[in-house]
């Protein structure tokens, strides 16, 4: 109960502060709208390309790269952008467990967000036929969970290493990679409208990596904590 209490309360804490300040909100919903109209640019002055049969592949192998920055600058400033002397209060008030969980939450709720976001975007400039729109959207979401997931943990790692973001980037690199193959064969399922029980297994196998991120989450961030 008590860790509900301090993970509510410094997750109220993250959103508040974003409330205040909009950094991260504000500045990674400029990335992704001005990268998908400089796309939609591009790909307008290449005749004949937005008619062409690879077109639904590229379009969505296109959007997913544009989250993946999008989520790493957004996600990257976690732990980042704490001093130590915050840090060293929080270490007296509330226990490693409740911290990464208010962060995975925090980031969670801010991509979910800037996902939807960024998908509303992507279909007003570009035109595409999605034939389950509901998978796809679902997908969405749970690539938000993902790359939250992942990302949090990294940026964690990263922060007790003085921030460094070439670590951040090699640490992510061997889980991110096959996340991103199964959100964009699962994706890619979504837009061609196939039977959605096809799918159920990669869904799955997304699933469990999320659940193993996590757990190791709460297991690893103590030991970094009491450094």
């Amino acid at each position: 109960m008590q860790l509900i209490n301090q993970t509510w309360y410094l997750f109220k804490k993250e959103v508040v502060l974003e409330w205040r300040s909009k950094y991260a909100f504000n500045g990674v919903l400029l990335y992704v709208v001005s990268t998908v109209f400089i796309c939609y640019i591009s790909f307008n002055l290449t005749p004949g390309f937005t008619g062409s049969k690879g077109y639904p592949i590229v379009w969505n192998v296109l959007f997913w790269i544009i989250m993946l920055f999008a989520s790493v600058n957004a996600i990257a400033k976690s732990f980042m952008q704490e001093s130590k002397s915050r840090l060293l209060y929080y270490y007296s008030i509330a226990s490693p467990q409740a911290i990464i969980l208010s962060k995975t939450i925090y980031n969670i709720l801010l991509m979910s967000l800037l996902s939807i976001l960024a998908l509303l975007v992507y279909l007003v400039f570009f035109t595409n036929t999605i034939g389950d729109p509901l998978y796809y959207f679902l997908t969405v979401l749970l690539g938000s969970l993902s790359f939250s997931t992942v990302f949090t943990m990294i940026s964690a790692i990263a922060s007790k290493a003085g921030n460094n973001g070439t670590l951040m980037a090699i640490l992510s690199f061997p889980v991110i990679i096959p996340i991103i193959l199964l959100l964009i064969r699962l994706s890619k399922n979504a837009m061609d409208g196939i039977e959605r029980s096809l799918s159920y297994g990669n869904m799955g196998v997304l699933l469990a990596i999320n659940v193993i991120v996590v757990a190791t989450s709460l297991l690893l961030f103590p030991f970094l904590w009491r450094d």
